[in-house]
C-alpha cells in the first residue's frame, strides 16, 4: 500500500518572529522539544555502540571483499560481528595508549587527536570506535585536501598518531619534516611491496620511517601490543569532542568543525526521528567517511545494529560491489545519482524501436501516478520492466538518501519510479552533523528538501544586499539559520570564524538562502557567496540555477565548473567529458576507433573541431531540456587552475562573435 505524501513538514512557533527575519521552525511531529537522543542510555557515540553490542551482539557488523592476490581478484564479502569489532577496538585503542605513553610521552591521557586517512574501509570503522572507547578525537585526513592541507590538518590538529593506508604512507613520510608532532603511524595494511612502495621491503619502508623521526607499525601489530598491555575504557562525556571536521574553504586553509558526542547522537536521533532502520538493514559504505555524510549513516547503522558493508575503494567497480552486497540502504549524492540516471535513460527512453516506446509509456504511466500522491510501484510496468532496473543496486534497496548538493527534480522524480522506492533528499552541513532537513517518506514532489529534522530548528535572516527578505511573497526567503542539540560548539583555533557562523543566540548561519512554503518544506535557492555580476549587470549564481546540474543531466558529461566574469555578458565552462559514454560517441562522429583507456586518444577528440561542435550541441541540447538549476566545488581554485583555459575560451567567443558580425 502507498505511503501518502506528507502533509506538513515544519510549523512556524507562534510569537517567535523579529524584525528581519521570520518565526522558528520546527518539525511538525516534534513542536515540543527539540530532540537530544533516541534512547535514556544513549549519549554518546561510545554508548551508541555499546548499545548495538546489547541489541546485536553476535549479528554481522562490517563487511568487505577480500582481495586475492593469487587470483587478482576481489573475493565474495567477510564479516565481522559486533562481538569481534568491539573486541579489535579494545586491543587498538589500548595499543594506541600503550604508545602514547611509552613511545610518544604524551602528557595528555584523553581528548588528543587521532588521524585517519584511507578509503573507508573496516579499519576506519574500527579505529573511529577505539577512538570513542578511550575518549580520544577522530580527524579524518583525505586526498581531495591536497598535501598543503593535509600538513596543515595534522599540525593544526596536533595528531601523534595516526592510521594510514599503506598506499598513502610514502606520501605522508615525505612531508615528515613539516608535520614534526606526528610520531607514530599505524598502517592498515601489512607492509609488504605490493602494498606500500614496489619493490621495497617492509623493513626498507620502517628504517625511512624511523630516519624521520616516526615509528612506523602495522594495525595487527598494534592490536597485539593493546593485548599484552590492556587499558581499562575511559567513556567520553557528552560534551567532549568526538571528531574535528576539516571542511575545505575557497581560498582559506581547511577549518575544523567541533562535532561533541551529543552533537552526532543528536543527529541520530532527530534524523532517525523521521527515517528509521531495523537490525536487518544492510548500509553500503562508500561516501568518503572524512566527510560528515559518510560518518552519519554509518552511526544511524550501528544505532539499529544494522550491518555496514565496505565498497572495494575503487568508484569504477562500486556497480559490482553493490551487486554482490544487494544493500537495503543506499546513500548517494546528486553527481552519482546524475550518472546513473543518464545511463539508464539512455537505455530506456531513449532507445530506439519497440524498446524505447514501451520504456516511455511506463515512465510516463508511473511519473502520473507518483505525482498523483499514489506511490512508485506499478505492477504491470514494475513487473514488465522496472523490477529488472532495480537490480543495478543489487534489487533490495529499499531507501535512497541524497544529499551534499541540490538533486535536478526531473532526476529524483525519474530515479524513485525506477528504482521502486523511497528517494530522500536532504540538506545539511558538517557544522551540524550533515542533518538539516530531509524530505520524508511517500514524498510524490521533488524540488525541495523537506523540513527540518527533530533535533533542530530553524528560521530566514534577510539578506537585503541580495534581494531575499522575510516579508517576501507568496513565500519568506533568507538566510537559512539552524540551532539545536546537533549543531557544533565552533571552529577548532579559530575564534574569528566561529563569530562568524554562531552568533550570541547560538545560532549557525549557514550562507544558504532558502524559502519555505506552504507546506513548511524548505527550497534552497541561493548562496550568500556565489555570484557571478555579468558585464550588463546582470547577475548569475550558476548554483542558484543548477545550470552545472543540468549539463550533468547528459549522458556525456562527467563534471563542469561554470564560470563568469564581470567584463563579459556571458558564462563559459569547463567540462570533463565521461570517458565511457563520450569515447564511443566521438568514435561516430569522427570514424575513429579509439579506445576507453587511450588518454592520447581523447585528448585528441577534446581538441577536434567536429567533436567540439557536436558536443556543444549536446550541451544545447541538455540546457533546453533542463530550464536551467547545484555543483559544490572549490570556484576560486578552479578559476585559478584553469585561468589559462577560461581566458582562452573568452578569446575563442569573441573571436566567433566578431566573424557573426561581419
Amino acid at each position: 500500500m502507498a505511503t501518502a505524501p506528507p502533509k506538513q513538514y515544519s510549523v512556524e512557533l507562534p510569537n517567535t518572529r523579529k524584525p528581519g527575519q521570520t518565526g522558528i521552525y520546527r518539525n511538525a511531529l516534534y513542536t515540543e522539544a527539540l530532540l537530544t537522543s533516541f534512547g535514556p542510555n544513549v549519549k554518546t557515540l561510545y554508548d551508541n555502540f555499546q548499545n548495538a553490542l546489547i541489541i546485536s551482539r553476535t549479528r554481522n557488523c562490517i563487511g568487505h571483499r577480500y582481495f586475492n592476490k593469487k587470483t587478482q581478484q576481489y573475493e565474495n564479502y567477510v564479516w565481522q560481528t559486533y562481538e569481534q569489532v568491539a573486541d579489535r577496538a579494545t586491543k587498538l585503542g589500548s595499543g594506541m595508549l600503550y604508545l602514547s605513553d611509552t613511545v610518544i610521552k604524551n602528557p595528555k591521557s584523553e581528548q588528543w587527536a587521532v588521524g585517519i586517512y584511507s578509503n573507508n574501509r573496516p579499519e576506519w570503522f574500527i579505529t573511529d570506535q577505539a577512538n570513542m572507547a578511550y575518549n580520544l578525537r577522530s580527524v579524518a585526513l583525505y586526498d581531495t585536501l591536497g598535501p598543503d592541507a593535509v600538513q596543515h590538518v595534522i599540525n593544526h590538529a596536533e595528531i601523534p598518531i595516526a592510521v594510514v593506508a599503506g598506499n598513502r604512507i610514502p606520501g605522508v613520510l615525505q612531508i615528515a619534516s613539516k608535520i614534526p608532532g606526528l610520531k607514530v603511524i599505524i598502517s592498515m595494511d601489512e607492509l609488504d611491496d605490493n602494498i606500500s612502495l614496489p619493490n621495497t621491503p617492509a623493513n626498507v619502508l620502517k628504517a625511512w620511517a624511523e630516519e624521520k623521526g616516526i615509528m612506523l607499525y602495522t594495525f595487527t601489530e598494534v592490536e597485539e601490543l593493546g593485548s599484552e598491555h590492556a587499558y581499562p575504557h575511559n567513556p567520553p562525556k557528552p560534551e567532549d569532542i568526538a571528531s574535528i571536521c576539516y571542511t575545505s574553504g575557497t581560498t582559506d586553509l581547511p577549518k575544523g568543525a567541533l562535532l561533541t558526542h551529543a552533537n552526532f547522537v543528536g543527529a541520530i536521533a532527530g534524523s532517525a526521528a523521521v527515517w528509521d532502520s531495523d537490525q536487518d538493514d544492510v548500509l553500503i559504505s562508500y561516501l568518503p567517511l572524512a566527510h560528515i555524510l559518510g560518518r552519519l549513516c554509518e552511526q544511524m547503522a550501528v544505532a539499529r545494529g544494522s550491518s555496514i558493508g565496505y565498497f572495494r575503494g575503487d568508484m569504477l567497480g562500486l556497480i559490482e560491489d553493490i551487486n554482490i552486497l544487494r544493500p537495503t540502504l543506499f546513500p548517494s549524492v546528486p553527481r552519482l545519482l546524475t550518472r546513473i540516471y543518464a545511463k539508464i535513460v539512455q537505455s530506456t527512453i531513449e532507445a530506439p524501436g519497440l524498446k524505447g516506446a514501451l520504456a516511455r509509456r511506463a515512465v510516463a504511466a508511473k511519473l502520473q501516478k507518483l505525482e498523483n500522491g499514489q506511490g512508485f510501484t506499478h505492477a504491470l510496468w514494475d513487473a514488465i520492466i522496472f523490477n529488472k532496473i532495480k537490480k543495478v543496486l543489487g534489487g533490495r534497496v529499499r531507501f535512497v538518501l541524497t544529499g551534499s548538493a541540490p538533486i535536478a527534480p526531473e532526476v529524483l522524480q525519474f530515479l524513485r519510479i525506477v528504482f521502486v522506492c523511497d528517494i530522500a533528499e536532504g540538506y545539511g552541513q558538517t557544522e551540524g552533523v550533515a542533518a538539516g532537513c530531509v524530505t520524508r517518506a511517500g514524498e510524490n514532489i521533488a524540488g525541495h528538501v523537506g523540513g527540518p529534522v527533530a533535533s533542530i530548528e530553524l528560521k530566514l535572516v534577510d539578506v537585503p544586499e541580495m534581494n531575499y527578505l522575510s516579508t517576501d511573497k507568496p513565500y519568506p526567503r533568507g538566510e537559512l539559520c539552524i540551532r539545536g542539540s546537533n549543531t557544533f560548539v565552533g571552529y577548532y583555533r579559530d575564534e574569528e570564524k566561529t563569530k562568524d557562523t554562531i552568533d550570541e543566540e547560538r545560532w549557525v548561519h549557514t550562507g544558504d538562502i532558502a524559502f519555505v512554503n506552504e507546506r513548511g518544506a524548505f527550497i534552497i535557492v541561493d548562496r550568500k557567496k556565489n555570484i557571478f555580476k555579468l558585464s550588463q549587470g546582470e547577475y548569475v549564481a550558476p548554483e542558484k540555477a543548477s545550470i552545472e546540474n543540468v549539463y550533468l543531466n547528459s549522458p556525456y558529461v562527467l563534471q563542469i565548473f561554470v564560470h563568469g566574469d564581470s567584463l563579459r555578458n556571458y558564462l563559459v565552462a569547463i567540462v570533463v567529458p565521461d570517458p565511457e559514454t563520450f569515447v564511443p560517441w566521438a568514435n561516430q562522429i569522427t570514424g575513429d576507433n579509439v579506445s576507453l583507456g587511450d588518454a592520447d586518444g581523447l585528448d585528441r577528440f577534446a581538441n577536434d573541431p567536429r567533436v567540439r561542435k557536436a558536443f556543444l550541441a549536446e550541451m544545447d541540447r541538455a540546457g533546453k531540456q533542463g530550464k536551467l538549476r547545484g555543483l559544490k566545488l572549490k570556484r576560486y581554485q578552479a578559476k585559478q587552475y584553469f585561468r589559462a583555459e577560461l581566458d582562452k575560451l573568452y578569446a575563442e567567443s569573441e573571436s566567433n562573435l566578431n566573424k557573426a558580425k561581419l
